[in-house]
């Protein structure tokens, strides 16, 4: 159904981090008199605004915000735990405002769009326990010891993606069955049905390198040694999301004595460079009836496609 007679009852607004994204949802919101909700998985964490890029309070007074820094780092936050909120948040918007997601977070689009498999849940006791036997392990090692448990699993993972290899090893663990076996059973999405438009903001890839350079430098300025600073103090389990985020292991390094602030500084900027272009190729292969944009052509993109004369073919939808 649509909101207050628009074309479309939500807009999706992804992209890679520092395309500007946050700014084009504001905006948006202010048109058509909308609601933000996040759909990035690091900027749910109240302890992290600064180093997550998370709208600041001048931004979100600009416009309607919701389910931005209403985690607790403590919390490993998931997949489902996000959709529960974003069905809330959905919920709250009755029909009143324009739900306006925006984030970088694919798995999350994903779960709205398309559903979320129907994973078992895994006892703490059991989490504890895996947690407790890959202390110590590298990462590689760890993939390694999740291809001999569940090789069809393992072939679908990195071997440098710790925390997915974790999930896996704790699923099997837990159900003695393979997690891939999992994904067929899949409960619909709450936006898999109604007209619903999907921009991906694709900028210029040496400009965004450039501006994720830029920005954690800024970040730097604004605090964000300090913010993780707080977030180190609190001695939270090291594979927990929020201590992974882009930035957070190279400054706590840093903090311990075993690298230097120009070089936490480069880790950081280093890992979220890679992390953009993941988000591409990830977009491109797992969501491709996304419409793909320039920044500068996000706005006039999305009010065109609003403001176009109702169709009634399927690809409406898009």
């Amino acid at each position: 159904m649509a909101v207050s007679g628009l074309k479309v009852g939500a807009v999706l607004i992804a992209g890679p981090t520092a395309s500007g994204k946050s700014a084009l949802g504001i905006r948006l919101a202010q048109e058509l008199d909308g609601v933000v909700i996040n759909a990035d998985s690091m900027q749910v964490y109240r302890d992290l605004r600064i180093i997550t890029a998370r709208p600041t309070p001048d931004e979100e007074a600009q416009a309607p915000h919701r389910l931005y820094g209403h985690v607790d780092a403590a919390v490993n936050f998931s997949v489902g735990r996000y959709v529960a909120d974003a069905v809330a948040a959905l919920r709250e918007a009755g029909g009143r405002k324009l739900p306006i997601l925006v984030g970088g977070t694919g798995l999350y689009f994903k779960a709205l769009t398309e559903g979320l498999s129907d994973m078992p849940a895994v006892p703490d006791a059991v989490r504890e326990q895996v947690r407790r036997d890959s202390e110590g392990m590298e990462t590689p090692d760890l993939h390694r010891l999740l291809s001999e448990r569940d090789p069809e699993t393992a072939r679908t993972l990195r071997p440098s993606d710790r925390l997915r290899v974790q999930r896996a090893l704790e699923i099997f663990a837990a159900t003695g069955r393979p997690l891939v076996s999992f994904h067929g059973d899949r409960q619909p999405g709450p936006l898999s049905d109604g007209p619903v438009l999907k921009l991906f903001l694709a900028p210029d890839r040496d400009e965004l390198r450039r501006r994720i350079d830029a920005r954690f430098v800024t970040m730097m300025d604004q605090g964000a040694l300090e913010e993780v600073r707080a977030l180190g103090e609190r001695d939270l389990d090291p594979m927990l999301p929020a201590m992974r985020a882009h930035g957070v292991p190279g400054l706590l390094a840093y903090l311990r004595g075993e690298i230097t602030l120009d070089e936490a500084i480069a880790r950081g900027q280093g890992d979220t460079r890679r992390y953009a272009k993941r988000q591409f190729t990830w977009f491109r292969h797992q969501l491709p009836d996304w419409r793909w944009v320039e920044p500068e052509r996000g706005f006039e993109a999305a009010m065109a496609r609003i403001n176009a004369p109702e169709r009634r073919s399927p690809s409406d939808r898009t």
